[in-house]
């Protein structure tokens, strides 16, 4: 088919990717177009797995051969023909771990602007050379300051981590950081053959002995007299080499290969603000440059609200730009002035350059990308865009829709995989994939204008879209007890005091930016996590610093439970059915079959990970990784086992005619029939179905799960276990990602473990929801400064009606949307 010009149509023609079924679709060029369906439909393999896939692979084509030969390995996507397919660009909700080097500023690639601007137009002390632009980068050898090398923080150890209680003496063990065993004994012998007092308690030592003891490099071999010793059973006299702790716990992670031994040393190690940059990770020679008198560190620091205070014509020193270098700061600073303007139209104004990437969520990365493309200038362009409404409060997703509207005004066109019914109400044109997940998706249920779903009865999107399901189910519990929280500080929560419902569900609201997450993942997380004795579970929790004057109500747990959208795992290894233990069960059955019993295979011959059974080439993983140059790294098929995992003596081993990496094949819903005769798989895969995972496969790699899943994964995990006590879940965003109908399924799943006498608190933006919660806390009035404030609390009903509220009104509607077709328990 050759393509003709004036037909503004992408033709697709048997799209078969993952469960698409021979798909034959045309889609309106300059226009938006929004793909619909349940978790699990098909629809990011649509819009990703196809059509952004093909141009990409066109756009690799037309390089190089060397990205050509890479791409036979990653492979082209399964679809027999596209036609009138313009170039694309993604703007995917990346979920891995960004660069702790990567800030708002390098996202949006603002900071390149300003590094020229403080470069050509800065003032610099008198005397001093101009610097180039790089030499306003931490990241850059030009620009990093030499102590901590860019990074802004030094990593040293502390005297409180290495010597937790100092009334006890050295023998009985006061410098916790020493090693165990002979080497500790050893440090032992040479401490006392310096002549320092080893039975003392360590504040009674000389300040000279305990800094020397901690911190000192040097390394004294010292003649051991072992006569007398209770424990000496050679007698033998030696040579002992003298290590501070600070030399062991750097010596230690330098040298062990052992993630154990890593994991031990740096519970001794605290990261502190670098003391010669002060945390900029600037050179001195950069910092002492300055326009409009800030440093670009103090520059970088300010919200987006205050940069375009200070970069605007009206800003302090602005009336001394004229002349040439005047001219180019007037330009520079208006350029950086219209690029923030659309941050503050997407409702970003709280940010600011310097701001870390690894605090955004992916909703804020994503709408940075979104406003970064706008001003790009790009047309003709298909956007592929992957749910940009998730994580927004209805008052954000307003001015995206606009920023989205400009940039099909500007000549694009807008592919947008979404859930969010007033985000599909405005597109041009709807596909609705359908009408299940898995092997009950991949077919095109409907493809036209948005009105023409209503007609459709298989559609579930068209169902809730007209208004054709009930309402969820209100409950209007009532709280038994409460935790009290009095002058709560972090981040941008000052002061706050808040009352929680025990036993009930309660949704935390706000705008982005409010605190929500600051208050429940962290703050409410950590101060529970500490009233249990419960380890932290990574370095970051360890580290958290929360100033709070009183919190009472803490001893009505007995359990926490945080079910975070963060990977499962983060490499092909990890996945569905090792992380929820049912693939425990399944090797054993395996194990059983007459086969493996004569061949003497145990249960370890079935696991992956383990080096008889796995195949050798990709060590299990069923991928091998392929580095593309200038690109990220993707990961593609094994060539040998052809994603299998195993060596082919383990898959000789059948079981019901399937092998260990058919049952991996299988989607939940397939194996919940094939194992219902292991009630070990059985009970997993039920609540896997309940939380609407039916649809994964067993062997689906954690790379390739959204933070939706993932953490719907950790709730059916979570669910299974079937504990009693009182437990305070906590989650943040779970509907994220989330068609209604799989929303309608969580929730039940949810108000299941509020009716077995547990506490649910979640951070939540999603109004179907907040109306069905017990209990509402609304933090604002706006973001970053303007928040962290609570705004409103009670019923969803007393909360709708608050004024100065930014969730009111959206929630008003709501409920008066619903009002009088609601099946309600206890609120009206």
């Amino acid at each position: 088919m050759t393509h003709d010009p004036t037909d503004h149509f992408v033709h697709v023609r048997g799209a078969s990717e993952n469960n698409l079924r021979d798909v034959d679709l045309d889609l309106p060029r300059d226009a938006m177009v929004a793909f619909t369906g349940v978790s699990g439909s098909g629809k990011s393999s649509l819009a990703f797995g196809t059509l952004y896939a093909e141009a990409q692979r066109r756009y690799f084509e037309s390089v190089a051969p060397y990205a050509r030969r890479l791409l036979q390995q990653v492979g082209a996507p399964h679809v027999r023909e596209i036609t009138g397919l313009p170039p694309a660009v993604a703007l995917q909700q990346r979920r891995g771990a960004p660069s702790s080097r990567s800030t708002v500023g390098t996202l949006t690639t603002l900071s390149n602007l300003l590094r020229i601007l403080y470069s050509r137009a800065g003032t610099y002390p008198e005397g001093a050379p101009r610097l180039a632009a790089e030499a306003f980068s931490p990241n850059t050898a030009a620009g990093a300051c030499p102590t901590c090398h860019g990074l802004g923080e030094a990593h040293d150890v502390a005297e409180d981590l290495l010597v937790p209680d100092e009334s006890l003496s050295i023998r009985d063990g006061a410098i916790a950081a020493w090693p165990g065993a002979w080497q500790g004994k050893n440090l032992l012998r040479v401490t006392k053959a310096v002549g320092i007092d080893v039975d003392v308690p360590w504040r009674e030592l000389d300040r000279k002995d305990r800094d020397w003891l901690l911190y000192t490099d040097e390394q004294p071999r010292v003649l051991i007299d072992r006569r007398g010793e209770a424990d000496d059973t050679t007698g033998r006299d030696y040579h002992g080499t003298f290590w501070s702790a600070r030399k062991h716990v750097r010596h230690t992670l330098a040298d062990t290969k052992s993630q154990m031994m890593r994991d031990k040393a740096m519970r001794f190690v605290r990261s502190t603000v670098c003391p010669a940059c002060h945390g900029t990770g600037l050179q001195p020679e950069s910092l002492a440059v300055t326009f409009r008198g800030r440093s670009i560190a103090e520059t970088s620091a300010l919200t987006f609200v205050d940069l375009v205070t200070l970069l605007g014509p009206e800003g302090e020193g602005s009336e001394g730009d004229e002349g040439g270098e005047g001219e180019v700061a007037r330009r520079l600073t208006q350029d950086i002035v219209e690029r923030v303007e659309v941050l503050l139209d997407l409702g970003l104004g709280y940010l600011a350059l310097g701001r870390g990437s690894t605090t955004l969520s992916p909703g804020e990365a994503q709408r940075l990308r979104i406003a970064t493309q706008l001003r790009s200038g790009l047309f003709g362009v298909v956007y592929v865009l992957d749910e940009p409404s998730a994580g927004l409060h209805p008052a954000d997703a307003e001015p995206l829709l606009d920023v989205l509207d400009r940039l099909k005004g500007s000549g694009n066109s807008l592919f947008v995989v979404e859930h969010d019914l007033d985000v599909v109400r405005r597109a041009d044109w709807i596909v609705d994939i359908g009408p299940g997940a898995g092997e009950a998706g991949g077919q095109v249920l409907y493809s036209g204008p948005v009105a023409g779903l209503e007609e459709v009865e298989d559609s579930v999107t068209g169902a809730h879209l007209f208004g054709r399901v009930a309402p969820l189910e209100r409950h209007g519990r009532t709280p038994h007890g409460w935790l009290h929280l009095r002058g709560v500080s972090r981040h941008n929560l000052t002061d706050l005091s808040v009352d929680l419902p025990l036993c009930v569900l309660t949704a935390v609201t706000g705008v982005s930016g409010s605190g929500k997450s600051t208050l429940v993942t962290q703050v409410l997380a950590e101060l529970v996590r500490r009233h249990l004795g419960q380890a932290p579970d990574d370095a970051e929790d360890s580290e958290l610093e929360i100033d709070v004057h009183d919190v009472t109500g803490l001893e009505s747990f007995d359990r926490l439970v945080r079910v975070d959208q963060r990977p499962i795992g983060r490499t092909p290894r990890s996945n569905l059915a090792t992380y929820t233990g049912l693939f425990d069960a399944v090797r054993k059955v395996f194990a059983a079959t007459p086969e493996a019993t004569a061949r003497g295979y145990g249960v370890g011959r079935f696991s992956f990970n383990v080096a008889e059974g796995r195949c050798e080439t990709c060590q299990g993983e069923g991928f091998v990784s392929v580095e593309l140059l200038f690109l990220p790294g993707t990961y593609a098929p094994c060539p040998t086992c052809r994603g299998a995992r195993y060596n082919a003596e383990t898959l000789e081993i059948t079981w019901h005619g399937l092998t260990i990496a058919d049952v991996l094949g299988l989607t939940v819903e397939q194996a919940a029939e094939v194992l219902a005769g292991t009630p070990a798989a059985a009970r997993s895969l039920q609540t896997l179905r309940e939380v609407g995972l039916g649809y994964l496969r067993l062997g689906q790699p954690a790379t390739e799960l959204s933070g939706g899943e993932a953490q719907r994964i950790k709730l059916a995990t979570e669910l299974q276990r079937a504990r009693r006590g009182h437990a305070l879940y906590l989650l943040d965003e779970p509907t994220a990602g989330l068609h209604p109908a799989d929303i309608a399924l969580l929730l039940r799943q949810l108000h299941r473990l509020v009716d077995a006498g547990n506490t649910v608190v979640l951070v939540e933006h999603d109004l179907d929801t907040v109306a069905t919660a017990d209990w509402v806390i609304d933090l604002g009035p706006g973001g970053g400064d303007q928040g962290g404030r609570v705004v409103a609390t009670g019923t969803p009903a007393a909360v709708a009606g608050t004024p100065g509220s930014a969730t009111a009104p959206y929630l008003a509607r709501h409920l008066d949307r619903h009002r009088g077709r609601h099946p309600d328990r206890g609120e009206s």
